[in-house]
């Protein structure tokens, strides 16, 4: 039997597979188990700078998976409470993931499968790539992706994708902040690899150290106690290992040591 993910690990880069192709990368609990499990060792791997997240076979993924959703409706609250709880954690441990992620997105990207996109910093998605948060098709919400997809195209364009679970493009993904890049397919991994090798070449410590920074800033006030924060943080990283080494390259015109 196939393994439900493949893991690439070329340093720094590190790519990791959803593979099951034939159910379009569709949910359920092995995937969900598989792919936590993935994150948690590769967030513990130095050599890792980067990690890309993308779909073997036709689509990215295609969102919930039927006989996973027939089991679930066979389950009573607390039996489903735990199943969202798994949900829920994968989606939060990819979103917080302290290296840069990438999300690779070509044909079906439904339900939670707009929810691992929405979590990544940045996709970079094929131009016939199709999205869809197709819930309330089937009397049910967003609920665990609804932070994350929320956090990326904002209350407006939720109120009009969450209630009318309604197909959209990959440029009107662009358009609403769930999309950064659109290409032909061909060229979806070339271009993911290239920003990938673009990240990886800055200091780990403080691109974790700015994704952090972006998840407490974003919708707070512009009050003293944020400003406060934000110059102890940068007073912290200058006199840091990694802040001291990246300025005496800068200074010294020579590559900083982590390349």
């Amino acid at each position: 039997m196939n393994p439900v993910i493949e893991i690439d690990v070329a340093p720094p880069l590190a790519t990791v597979w959803l593979n099951r192709p034939d159910k379009h990368n569709a949910f359920e609990e092995t995937l969900i188990a598989a792919l936590s499990d993935a994150l948690a060792g590769l967030a513990a791997r130095d050599e890792v700078r980067v990690l890309m997240l993308a779909g073997r076979g036709p689509s990215f993924c295609a969102g919930g998976d039927l006989n996973w959703m027939k089991k679930s409706a066979a389950y009573g609250e607390a039996e489903n409470l735990a199943d969202a709880r798994a949900l829920a954690a994968l989606m939060q441990a990819l979103h917080d993931f302290p290296k840069p992620v990438i999300g690779l997105v070509h044909g079906a990207a439904y339900g939670g499968g707009v929810g691992l996109a929405a979590c990544c910093d940045v996709v970079v998605a094929s131009e016939t790539a199709r999205f869809c948060l197709s819930e309330v098709k089937l009397g049910l919400i967003p609920s665990v992706i609804a932070p994350y997809v929320i956090e990326k195209i904002g209350a407006s364009a939720a109120r009009r994708y969450f209630l009318g679970a309604e197909a959209f493009s990959a440029v009107t993904a662009r358009e609403i902040g769930l999309v950064h890049e659109v290409v032909d397919e061909l060229e979806v991994a070339t271009t993911a690899t290239r920003l990938a090798e673009l990240f990886a070449r800055n200091g780990p410590q403080a691109m974790r150290a700015a994704k952090t920074l972006i998840r407490d800033v974003a919708g707070r006030p512009i009050d003293d106690a944020l400003v406060e924060d934000t110059a102890q943080r940068i007073a912290r990283i200058r006199v840091g290992a990694e802040g001291q080494e990246g300025l005496a390259a800068f200074l010294e015109k020579r590559a900083p040591r982590w390349r």
